[in-house]
């Protein structure tokens, strides 16, 4: 296993950091554009260079045989969905982790629209045989569909929906989690053409075409996210991070408002249109932090170990997603945290709906810790920025290819040291 120990000389924090293209919007945009038949390198900018992108634009090129995922979730899904639509029968398989990840809900959802889905192993799990979808009826498709297990169900259908004979009508069921990403794949949809909106309690796509035009990707809000814990962390902070929309259509960019409260101001310098500069407010950090994260899970983590490192007192709601990602995040962070001394603990009245989480204590150092990443990409960056504070070390890696390949050349850029070894 390879190991890599991160240091930090000092605890200031300077440099200029150009940020990739946001994952989540490089996906929808790709699938949006094989629809239109248009080739993507002649109308995307910024695209991002995440593993999780890469294999998505690789498959989206390929015609048959078995399309394998690997571990990227959103790829799975959305290629769920288009496959459903394309001529012709094929297998849809992924990694360990993502065989076990469920794909029950969009299986039935598509399956409501004429779609031909078998399931090769366990019910309600890939590996997939999709075959040429059969049109139930004539007029605008209406699909029921839970809003709770993950809203890249119902961007995967969405997607798809002005493909539909008639167009698709899509009412979400119970709770609905992480509704930013919802909003983002209307708001795509809508620049490429595509009729789509809120009726009441439903969206309603019309039939039609994606037209095929120039397109800028967004600087990662998610990624932006590490750095504002390293802010954090800093005793001292000059920081310019590049290609970031301050009117994102990522949820995550309520990082500009969460992070005043543990000390880190977001300042646009007038010369430049996508750049920030972090800097420290002065302030301390807030004694107590709460929010839900329903609507923001990806930088669930990261706040996570800021309380951690700075002793505040953080209690944490909305995660009830974090148990199917590309691992158990609630187990992960609550196992690494104990490593430093914090407990990560579930609290009384919590119910599966909606849980309550409370960080408790600060980092201690008793010696070098070594966090493990379990395959997951956001456990090795949210404990990085503890470096400031000591050196560490992180299992594996690699594994931020998934979605920050440049993370600790970054890093090196910004003066931290980096040592690779063996176990």
């Amino acid at each position: 296993m390879e190991i890599l120990r991160l240091s930090k000389p000092d605890r200031s924090l300077r440099g200029d950091i150009v940020l990739d293209g946001s994952k989540s919007i490089s996906n929808r945009a790709l699938i949006v554009l094989a629809l239109a038949g248009a080739d993507p390198a002649a109308h995307l900018s910024n695209l991002s260079s995440s593993k999780d992108t890469r294999t998505l634009q690789r498959l989206l090129t390929q015609t048959d045989g078995t399309y394998n995922a690997g571990d990227a979730g959103t790829t799975f899904r959305f290629l769920t969905a288009y496959l459903a639509i394309q001529p012709g029968v094929q297998v849809l398989d992924g990694s360990g982790r993502m065989r076990e990840r469920p794909i029950g809900g969009l299986v039935a959802a598509l399956r409501t629209i004429g779609a031909r889905i078998e399931y090769l192993e366990q019910e309600g799990y890939p590996p997939l045989r999709i075959g040429e979808m059969q049109p139930a009826g004539v007029g605008r498709k209406t699909v029921h569909i839970s809003a709770g297990t993950s809203s890249q169900f119902l961007s995967a259908l969405l997607l798809i929906g002005p493909h539909l004979p008639g167009g698709l009508e899509l009412i979400p069921t119970g709770r609905l989690v992480s509704r930013p990403y919802l909003e983002m794949t209307l708001k795509l949809m809508r620049y490429f053409g595509a009729q789509a909106d809120w009726q009441g309690d439903s969206i309603v796509v019309e039939p039609g075409q994606y037209q095929a035009r120039a397109f800028t990707v967004e600087a990662d809000w998610s990624a932006a996210s590490y750095w504002y814990a390293m802010a954090a962390f800093a005793d001292d902070v000059d920081l310019y991070l590049h290609g970031l929309f301050t009117e994102s259509w990522q949820g995550d960019s309520v990082l500009m408002d969460m992070m005043r409260q543990f000390g880190v101001q977001t300042a646009k310098p007038a010369a430049t249109d996508l750049t920030l500069r972090l800097g420290k407010t002065g302030a301390s950090p807030v004694p107590e932090f709460s929010r839900d994260f329903t609507e923001c899970p990806d930088i669930a983590q990261t706040l996570a170990v800021v309380c951690a490192g700075l002793g505040v007192n953080g209690l944490f709601s909305g995660l009830e997603t974090l148990y199917v990602k590309e691992t158990d995040r609630i187990a992960a962070l609550q196992h690494e945290l104990a490593k430093i001394g914090v407990g990560f603990v579930e609290q009384p009245g919590s119910t599966s709906e909606k849980a309550f989480f409370r960080t408790t204590g600060k980092v201690q150092w008793p010696e070098m810790p070594r966090f493990a990443t379990y395959g997951d990409h956001r456990m090795a960056m949210s404990f990085a920025p503890l470096a400031l504070f000591h050196p560490l070390e992180i299992e594996s890696p690699a594994v931020v290819a998934k979605s920050y390949p440049a993370f600790w050349d970054h890093l090196r850029a910004a003066g931290f040291v980096t040592e690779t070894g063996g176990s």
